[in-house]
């Protein structure tokens, strides 16, 4: 069986943050054009994506304080509206994989996830196995949920993977943003993490960079060497999709495509799990 990825399309590479509801559609079908070419080679992974609100549901959700609980009239209306607005890229990102020939297949998180006190508790994982069964292209996205402590909140689309892949057991998590990597005090990329490298990344990680309301660079690194953690089979690559090409080297090899930074349990070569050599080592 090919291997499972999971492929995260950051807010910040797929909307203009700048400018509220605003996607960037040529971005949006080129990304799809470069899935659509991977998947007709004879070493196409199987795939799960994923995408962020951007400029969508992040300009509602700041507005309510969604992330931190709804417990008024004024913040159920306000639940309603950030859903909406994930809905509304949601769309955008499913027409732009549709036209390029992509069978993807959207699943809205907020109907069937639950959560206590943003952790999600349970997810209708069934929709998802069967898609991959059949070849589509599972597509879910950061939305709001139901929480028996918060009574809503936001779950973004790092908290959802968390959740999936101990569920799915993918080989990689590739989160594709504007960023290189993730940047050390030097605006120099760092090229892997690990639980015990991770202490010397967090200030300056806290320090850096836009933070939107599910934690920007700091809060996905932290879930992600917490993941590796738990799961030392599990790698996971930050880097950009700015440039042509990126997502599709980065399918395609993973493990060897050079880009960003990797976040894994150890720095051992030898402790790899697919036996390969990182690179440059």
């Amino acid at each position: 069986m090919s291997p499972l990825l999971l492929v995260k399309l950051g807010g910040s590479l797929i909307t203009d943050k700048r400018r509220r509801s605003t996607a960037r559609m040529a971005v949006l079908r080129r990304l799809a054009h470069e899935l659509h070419t991977v998947l007709q080679t004879s070493r196409a992974p199987r795939v799960l994506f994923g995408h962020g609100s951007g400029s969508f549901g992040h300009w509602e959700a700041s507005q309510y304080g969604t992330r931190n609980g709804v417990r008024t009239p004024e913040g159920w209306h306000g639940f309603a509206r950030v859903s909406a607005a994930a809905l509304e890229l949601n769309r955008l990102v499913t027409r732009s994989f549709s036209e390029a020939g992509v069978p993807v297949l959207s699943l809205q998180p907020s109907a069937s996830v639950r959560a206590r006190g943003g952790i999600i508790t349970s997810l209708a994982l069934e929709p998802i196995q069967q898609a991959l069964d059949h070849g589509l292209v599972p597509l879910v996205f950061g939305d709001v949920a139901f929480d028996e402590a918060l009574g809503g909140t936001i779950l973004s689309t790092e908290d959802l993977f968390v959740h999936l892949a101990n569920a799915l057991l993918p080989e990689w998590i590739i989160l594709l943003g504007n960023a290189p990597g993730v940047l050390d005090g030097e605006h120099e990329t760092v090229p892997t993490i690990t639980p015990q490298t991770y202490p010397d990344v967090r200030e300056f990680l806290r320090r850096s960079g836009y933070t939107d309301v599910t934690g920007g660079m700091a809060g996905k690194v932290e879930r992600m060497v917490e993941l590796v953690g738990r799961m030392p089979n599990l790698r996971v690559r930050i880097m950009s999709g700015t440039q042509p090409g990126q997502l599709e080297e980065a399918l395609l090899d993973p493990a060897n495509c050079g880009h960003g930074t990797v976040i894994r349990a150890t720095e051992s070569p030898e402790a790899e799990p697919d036996g390969t050599t990182p690179p440059g080592m």
